[in-house]
């Protein structure tokens, strides 16, 4: 058993891979926990998975989990998170952009009482394009989530190991993992970190991913809201669709010619209306007796023991 695990996702990172190793090594050299290192080849074209496995083999820290083909950064991240086996999980990226010097600092947070730390790139080393859009995102997704974090693209992030491993990972989720660890009751710290130009290569998670990050953004709020109140957050709509029943039933009343059209609309929008007050019900029902979605109850239960243990 290690005290911490390094998880890096690697696409097509041959010219990174050694150094990444070298910067890592060079961090930890006086780093008191033991640790390992996950390598996570994200069906790499190049010779990605050589250089590890070189790496590797020279190292008994260094672990790989290689996919048979390109999967996107979460899938990568969840995959080294599940094989991770120190009770700190550290994710990073592979560029060399992230700085190892900060993982101490992280870890000592995470020791001091937090189950989450969040990197924060305050001087960032990318394109003016690419931090604009960065920042727009991180104030969207404040403002939608009700979690004020600086920096919800940096994947320097530190978690109890309890806490990450019961998070569902999809899509772009690793953005949300503070969010979703609210559900939890978990205790958040922002740090400021190093962050520099990419030496290799060029960055493999562009702007292709914002309409995922934007679906997920949505995705992730009906789930916030539906846990918090399940009846809450249907009720506008609820209320509009019966109206538009009741609108449409009185049409018939007093339409003449367009009575049964009007009725069958009117009869359909009721319909939805009482199919939707149902499914709040349920939803309201399952969450008062069970005070458990998705497991996220019993996990803050497991947070708070750890801690008062740990205390």
């Amino acid at each position: 058993m290690v005290d911490v695990s390094i998880v890096v996702p690697l696409y097509n990172e041959e010219d990174n891979v050694r150094l990444l190793h070298e910067a890592i090594s060079n961090a930890l050299t006086d780093f008191r926990p033991s640790y390992e290192v996950v390598l996570v080849d994200d069906g790499s074209r190049d010779a990605t998975f050589i250089r590890a496995a070189e790496v590797a083999e020279r190292d008994g820290r260094v672990r790989i989990v290689k996919f048979r083909g390109n999967y996107g950064q979460t899938a990568a991240m969840a995959a080294g998170i599940q094989n991770a086996r120190g009770d700190i999980i550290v994710t990073m990226d592979g560029d060399l952009q992230n700085d190892p010097l900060d993982i101490p600092r992280m870890v000592e947070l995470i020791d001091a009482g937090h189950d989450i730390v969040v990197g924060w790139r305050r001087k960032r080393q990318d394109g003016g394009l690419r931090v604009f859009v960065s920042k727009c995102a991180n104030r969207i997704m404040a403002r939608l989530m009700g979690v004020a974090v600086r920096d919800s693209g940096c994947s320097l992030k530190a978690f109890r190991s309890i806490l990450i491993k019961q998070l569902p990972m999809y899509g772009e989720m690793h953005r949300f993992i503070p969010a979703l660890s609210r559900l939890a009751g978990a205790r958040l710290a922002q740090i400021e970190v190093r962050h520099h130009p990419r030496q290799f290569g060029v960055s493999k998670y562009g702007f292709s991913r914002i309409y995922k990050v934007m679906l997920d953004i949505v995705s992730i709020r009906i789930l916030l809201s539906f846990v918090r109140r399940p009846m809450a957050w249907p009720r506008h709509m609820i209320v509009g669709i019966t109206l538009l029943g009741l609108l449409s039933v009185a049409a018939a009343v007093w339409g003449g010619g367009l009575a049964l059209p009007m009725l069958a609309i009117g009869v359909l929008w009721l319909s939805l209306a009482l199919f939707l007050l149902g499914w709040a019900v349920i939803g309201q029902m399952l969450a008062s007796l069970t005070g458990n979605v998705s497991g996220f109850a019993s996990l803050g239960a497991k947070l708070s023991a750890q801690i008062k243990l740990g205390d």
